[in-house]
């Protein structure tokens, strides 16, 4: 049973919507100009960062690994394809699960991948079942960061690792830059503390760090101008508002980004 909030619920029925359209030609060609993948994502991860991964996570044909937040299968099916391992993907909105799965059928990777609707927060799999954890801009979009943190240390194997990216606010605003922050970020991007103390009090230690802020921006500038080149599929597909509302968020967050409101960050982690 989940219990998800009326902002969490707002924010699976976007999701769902989103993935939906991750079929559609047009949106297909934008995610390649961005991510350089067409899986359709919500994250920012791009072909490049899913590379590294596989290296980062030690995936070989031997290893099985869990990706939270899956949706229509990026990163974590490309990191299946590319690597050999077997692959859990988990995910509350069962349509992009769905898409991933059929996905995984028509590129020969059933045997090797496996979908289910689940909270990340209590996740239904016995303890030390993975050798490798990965998920790409999810702790940003959930109120229980810590409970998820939790629930991946029980079921990580003692030598896996852990893989995330994250985006969070940036110390010291002002009130103004701050609300501005807030005004541009996922919907739980907040936290209490930041993600070194919460991962030292969830049972694991950084092993790497890196800051991928300056990509963020660079994605986000890709965004902008896979959206113009190709303004008129958009507006068939989305109405004319839509369209220019999707554009308008994306200056924002652009000018939000550019203007250091935001860290995005990856953290390479074992248990401890």
């Amino acid at each position: 049973m989940f219990c998800c909030t009326e902002t969490e619920i707002t924010l699976s029925q976007r999701f769902e919507k989103a993935y939906r359209r991750s079929r559609v030609p047009v949106i297909q060609k934008i995610g390649r100009k961005v991510c350089g993948c067409d899986y359709g994502g919500t994250s920012w991860t791009t072909r490049d960062q899913a590379n590294k991964l596989i290296t980062q996570l030690n995936l070989d044909k031997k290893s099985s690994l869990l990706d939270l937040g899956a949706g229509a299968g990026w990163p974590g099916m490309y990191l299946a394809k590319e690597s050999g391992c077997t692959v859990s993907l988990v995910d509350l909105p069962e349509i992009g699960l769905q898409i991933a799965e059929k996905r995984a059928q028509e590129e020969g990777l059933a045997r090797r991948v496996s979908v289910k609707v689940a909270d990340a927060a209590d996740l239904p799999f016995e303890k030390e079942r993975f050798d490798a954890i990965s998920h790409s801009d999810l702790l940003c979009c959930l109120i229980r960061k810590h409970a998820v943190l939790q629930q991946c240390r029980r079921v990580i194997r003692p030598h896996g690792s852990m893989v995330f990216i994250v985006i969070s606010i940036s110390l010291n605003l002002s009130n103004a830059r701050y609300e501005r922050a807030i005004a541009n970020a996922p919907e739980f991007t907040e936290t209490e503390i930041d993600y070194r103390s919460l991962l030292e009090q969830t049972g694991w230690r950084v092993t790497e760090w890196s800051y991928l802020t300056n990509d963020y921006r660079e994605s986000c500038v890709h965004q902008i101008e896979a959206d113009k080149e190709n303004h008129g599929e958009l507006e068939v597909l989305l109405g004319p508002q839509e369209t220019r509302e999707r554009l308008t968020n994306f200056h924002a967050k652009l000018d939000a980004i550019s203007d250091g409101l935001f860290l995005r960050e990856l953290f390479v982690c074992q248990p401890t």
